[in-house]
């Protein structure tokens, strides 16, 4: 990171972003900024990125014909998650119901009590959390 990064984000030069595979970017693309209300800052048929709105941070979607989608839970020999995203919510009910509305799914196995692991429209796990 630069000593005094300049205050205006887009002047910045140190961006990091999380990038997710998908058969289709649209519709990941959507998902996440009407999940988040974040702004699809740009995007074609092979990739979009989200502006988070702050910081220089930013979720990537990237077209991958051959995406597999993860088995939650864990199962060997199936395709494992190789990540997923946090987020944190005032009120877990509505902001599970919210996703599920959007195109996510609930799975039966769900870990904690405060925690709801869903999937994505790809199926990568995501987990919201009070």
């Amino acid at each position: 990171m630069p000593e005094n990064p300049p205050a205006d984000r887009w002047a910045r030069h140190d961006w990091w972003g999380v990038v997710l595979d998908a058969p289709d970017v649209a519709v990941l693309a959507r998902f996440y900024s009407e999940l988040r209300g974040w702004a699809i800052w740009k995007q074609d048929a092979t990739g979009a990125a989200l502006d988070l709105g702050e910081g220089v941070a930013y979720l990537s979607i990237q077209y991958n014909p051959d995406h597999v989608r993860p088995t939650w839970p864990a199962a060997p020999g199936r395709q494992q998650m190789m990540l997923h995203l946090d987020f944190e919510v005032t009120d877990l009910e509505a902001a599970v119901a919210h996703a599920i509305g959007l195109g996510a799914e609930l799975p039966e196995h769900q870990p904690q009590e405060n925690v709801r692991v869903l999937l994505d429209p790809a199926g990568h796990p995501f987990c919201l959390y009070t």
